[in-house]
């Protein structure tokens, strides 16, 4: 059973609309919470809201059952999360200790015991689809611009652009990707095993040493850059040896934990987490052997290892290698963002773009921020959503189309763009 919201006022509780904040203060908290502030206190706005919140639940368990977490806290610390760009940790630290925060989800300042679980924060949070956020996010940008414009319905123009949002992964090299799979694969199957009493790997820490000193002596290594050809041919091969023995003793710990592995299913004492564990162990076995071979090509055989065969990191496989061409930043390690804003500085659609270039979405972001938003007449873009079939295309979807041309423009084509 879940309600929206409990609306039941409580000594020492203070109604959510009549919430004071610090209207000089430059953090992000105190506007995302006078945003939400201001849902709730609007009634047909937050009608329309709780509507949407309700798709949340399911219908046979809506007013039967043990109580669930409010839809109306759900939103705030979904919001919250999501704009402050927090991890669960931070979250439930906010959600436990933050005065104002708490204000918002319905405590009184006497309530010092009804305290969140961290689980039940994630588990409650998983809950805000993207789909539900989107439906949210149209209404909220539709009271926006009833607020900053004096038309019911502006006219909107919009602008394209694309960045990238960095994910938390080290500078990723093919030795040190092998490191990060083999120190996992050694854990894992070592903790597995001191459950269940088996001692193969009872060295594992030791073993993760030697790993990891390999790997170091790798990173000393350099090139030689004598003009005497057998120097560097002999430096060359010195270096090739001492990869060729790193990715050797890496190749060994996997033999031995794939045979683990298959003694472990074979005896049939596993539980279902420990199971679970291993399919994550073999994960990191294939990733290993991908850069056993990579290593191997690229140093033995004198490889170019072509870029769609590399990942950049184990544990968050979707980053990708991006060069923008920025002054002072020849790449970045993550995923491109695509967002279409009105005048306002509404987002009005977005798009993250895996194995995507600009020119790919360009008519994509276009049609779908037509559809949600109807009075949007044109919008702008820069040179790398060029492409004649996108100029072609974008004219018949809003009257206003800004596409600058890539490369040497006619006389013509100056005159357009100018």
């Amino acid at each position: 059973m879940r309600k929206v919201i409990d609306l039941q006022m409580e000594f020492w509780k203070k109604d959510i609309a009549n919430i004071e904040f610090d209207l000089e203060s430059r953090d992000e908290i105190p506007k995302l919470l006078m945003g939400l502030q201001y849902i709730y206190s609007t009634a047909n706005i937050r009608k329309m809201v709780f509507d949407i919140l309700k798709q949340i639940v399911p219908k046979k368990n809506h007013k039967t059952g043990r109580p669930g977490m409010d839809l109306w806290k759900i939103l705030v610390l979904g919001t919250m999360r999501l704009n402050c760009n927090w991890d669960f940790d931070k979250v439930h630290e906010m959600a436990n200790n933050h005065h104002k925060l708490r204000q918002m989800l319905g405590h009184s300042e006497t309530d010092f015991d009804s305290n969140y679980a961290l689980q039940t924060i994630r588990d409650n949070i998983a809950l805000l689809t993207p789909a539900i956020l989107d439906e949210i996010n149209q209404i909220v940008i539709k009271v926006g611009h009833s607020i900053v414009s004096t038309n019911k319905e502006p006219e909107l123009r919009g602008s394209c652009d694309s960045f990238v949002v960095e994910t938390d992964v080290h500078y990723p090299t093919d030795t040190n990707l092998l490191f990060d799979a083999m120190r996992k694969t050694i854990s894992l199957i070592a903790i597995i095993c001191s459950e269940i009493g088996i001692t193969a790997w009872r060295q594992s820490d030791h073993n993760i040493k030697n790993v990891k000193r390999l790997l170091r002596g790798i990173q000393r290594l350099n090139r030689s850059t004598s003009k005497d050809e057998a120097k560097k041919q002999k430096r060359d091969q010195f270096i090739a040896a001492e990869h060729q023995n790193y990715i050797n003793v890496c190749q060994g710990f996997v033999l031995k934990a794939k045979e683990t592995i298959q003694i472990l299913r074979e005896l049939g004492i596993l539980s279902l987490s420990q199971d679970l564990r291993l399919n994550i162990v073999e994960q990191y076995i294939r990733h290993a052997e991908r850069q056993i071979d990579q290593i191997h090509r690229r140093v033995v055989l004198n490889e170019k290892i072509p870029h769609e065969e590399k990942v950049f990191s184990i544990f968050e496989p979707h980053t990708e290698w991006i060069s923008k061409g920025k002054a002072g930043v020849p790449q970045e390690l993550g995923l491109s963002v695509c967002v279409l804003k009105d005048q306002y500085g509404f987002i009005l659609y977005h798009q993250v773009l895996e194995q995507q270039t600009d020119d790919k979405v360009a008519v994509a972001m276009a049609q779908g921020a037509k559809d949600r938003f109807d009075n949007l007449v044109g919008c702008s873009f820069d040179k790398g959503f060029y492409s004649p079939e996108n100029k072609n295309q974008l004219a018949n979807i809003l009257d206003f189309v800004v596409l600058p041309k890539k490369g040497r423009l006619s006389a013509k084509e100056k005159e357009i763009e100018h």
